[in-house]
């Protein structure tokens, strides 16, 4: 549970996370942070997603807790911005910004892949737990064997969502309108 941690990270890993939820996870440290390790991070550690599709689902949990819980934790690399007003409504505009971009991935991707991102990603379930809840009438090998290799599928998925978005919105406005006018 706690071997690799150092003397600080497991006084704020006692200080932070009861004894109860220290048993039930398998921990990691991720920038000075005591954190569970994920099925990601499982899924990244056996070579079936590459680091896009890790960061992706980084991304999308992100998106998820701001949206849904109202807090958020910035990327070490986050640069603040300065531009913008920090009052109530702004908070609340942004927070739906990020709730809306979930909606969207979910729109895109389907029902499907978004059950599997929240129980993977937000719920913080196994694979074998997700396979008994996915799969109950199969062995737990065989649930869990299915839902790792689904769960690595939608994770590349998202990946190409987030990369196709990106180059979306780093194109100019004029090639944009462009696209618009030729398909209608």
């Amino acid at each position: 549970m706690t071997q690799g941690l150092t003397k600080e990270t497991k006084r704020i890993l006692n200080t932070v996370v009861t004894p109860e939820r220290q048993k039930r996870s398998e921990w990691t440290v991720q920038q000075g942070a005591p954190r569970v390790r994920s099925t990601v991070q499982a899924l990244l550690n056996a070579g079936d997603i590459d680091q896009d599709a890790a960061d992706a689902a980084d991304r999308w949990y992100r998106d998820f807790v701001f949206g849904y819980y109202g807090y958020v934790e910035f990327a070490p690399q986050h640069e603040i911005n300065t531009l913008t007003r920090h009052d109530k409504v702004s908070w609340m505009i942004v927070r739906a910004h990020a709730k809306a971009r979930i909606t969207d991935i979910r729109d895109a991707l389907g029902m499907c892949a978004h059950v599997r991102l929240r129980m993977m990603i937000a719920e913080e379930k196994t694979f074998s737990d997700m396979g008994k809840v996915l799969y109950p009438g199969t062995t737990d090998s065989v649930g869990r064997r299915k839902v790792s290799a689904q769960c690595a599928l939608v994770l590349e998925q998202l990946s190409d969502y987030h990369e196709r978005q990106d180059k979306k919105r780093l194109q100019p406005e004029s090639a944009i309108r462009m696209n618009i006018t030729t398909i209608e």
